[in-house]
């Protein structure tokens, strides 16, 4: 791969090769060595230009192929992965009181969430280091984003996930063929596991929190959104936060764009997380290291009380001049409603919680109603269906009579 000089430790900066197997730092280990992926901006630049780009007519998230590590050369799967939808809703914006609001609506890949963009690569190279297994822990849609990119590069995948997961995300894995392991405790039981029979396997570990490639496809969303709006940075980028790997994809995205000279200048990021698990969220506001949370919150895709890559999303948001703010589970739903409504979008309760804090960060006048605005919906509402239905309630039951659904309709309104 000549556009990678290599991997670079985020805790004590060390620099080692892009060999294959090698996931964390030498020195610092596993528990705290996660590694970046370190580019030859020259190199890329040499492959190709930001016109060459624009005027692709690849609509995938491998229009960027010199921005990721992996070869040229290297078989990918046929699913379409990327280049999803940026929205302008006006009548999003206009309940919020904004004029440039945008939506990036990430449950359109493939298996509905923006963890598409990870799983691709990891089965790319699980292919390319020749393992025939691919295996990781999830809340729901690492996991069934991994059984379908697998399932369609010719890969076995075994899943792990905790008890909670929803039974639409369950599915998916069964549908995709994957050995589904259901874990009895929590989202930390069911890593630890995961992380244990992949070292005992020997299974391409598809982790985010550990392995780095998986980062550099999540930020192909922030290349997306980049040209999408015509290579003009926004001014902010909120999001859902849950183990750190995603905000964190989306600020090395932007970075690698700036220091490869294709944009001149740096969006702040707003990370969310729900109140009851907001690990991240508390961190950053007190200014302290992480602790452990409970996971009792509705959005089961960020409920991570453990998460395995903070250093890098709490980084990503100091580094940008961002912030963080938690958001409780009412608001949360109220958010599913809201962008349904008035946009058509139908987000999953981590999908939306973004949507949900940016609300909260207008109330508090930390994003100006005049500042151009990108809230990616991480992920689809078909996913949790339960909750959708939480959230707008039941329909209307009526008999088969004109006169009683006239009844029914005028107490409804």
């Amino acid at each position: 791969m000549k556009n990678v000089l290599g991997l670079r430790c985020v805790e004590c900066f060390k620099e080692v090769p892009a060999a294959a197997g090698t996931y964390t730092c030498p020195s610092c280990g596993s528990k705290g060595g996660i590694m970046d992926v370190v580019y030859d901006y020259p190199e890329i630049n040499r492959l190709t230009t930001r016109e060459q780009v624009t005027n692709s007519r690849d609509y995938s998230m491998f229009r960027y192929l010199p921005f990721l590590p992996i070869y040229p050369e290297s078989a990918r799967p046929h699913l379409r992965v990327g280049w999803s939808p940026l929205y302008k809703p006006p009548g999003l914006g206009k309940s919020l009181g904004m004029s440039n609001l945008y939506i990036k609506d990430d449950g359109q890949n493939p298996t509905a969430s923006l963890k598409d963009r990870a799983s691709i690569i990891a089965v790319i190279k699980a292919v390319e280091e020749k393992a025939p297994t691919v295996a990781c822990s999830s809340t729901g849609n690492a996991a069934s984003s991994l059984a379908g990119s697998a399932a369609a590069m010719g890969l076995k995948s075994v899943i792990f996930v905790p008890s909670r997961a929803p039974q639409g995300k369950v599915a998916q894995l069964l549908i995709f063929g994957a050995t589904v392991i259901s874990v009895q405790g929590s989202y930390d039981d069911t890593f630890r596991l995961s992380a244990e029979a992949i070292e005992h396997y020997g299974w391409y570990n598809r982790n985010a929190a550990i392995n780095p490639y998986l980062v550099e496809g999540k930020k192909t969303v922030a290349l997306e959104i980049a040209e999408q709006l015509n290579w003009v940075v926004p001014d902010w980028v909120i999001l859902s936060v849950g183990d750190g790997c995603t905000i964190a994809g989306v600020w090395k995205g932007f970075r690698d764009l700036y220091l490869a000279g294709w944009i001149d200048r740096l969006p702040k990021i707003a990370g969310v997380q729900s109140t009851g698990c907001s690990p991240l969220v508390d961190a950053f506001l007190e200014d302290r290291p992480w602790q452990p949370k409970a996971e009792n919150t509705i959005a089961d895709s960020i409920a991570v009380g453990v998460p395995r890559n903070p250093d890098k999303a709490l980084n990503a948001v100091r580094e940008s001049g961002g912030t963080m703010v938690a958001v409780a589970d009412e608001a949360i739903l109220e958010a599913m409603r809201v962008l349904g409504r008035t946009s058509g979008i139908f987000g999953e309760p981590a999908g939306v919680t973004g949507t949900a804090g940016l609300k909260v960060l207008l109330e508090k006048g930390v994003i100006g109603a005049d500042e151009t605005v990108v809230s990616i919906v991480t992920g689809n509402g078909l996913k949790d269906v339960q909750n959708a239905i939480k959230a707008v309630g039941e329909p209307l039951k009526v008999e088969p009579s004109l006169p009683e659904l006239m009844v029914k309709l005028e107490g409804a309104n």
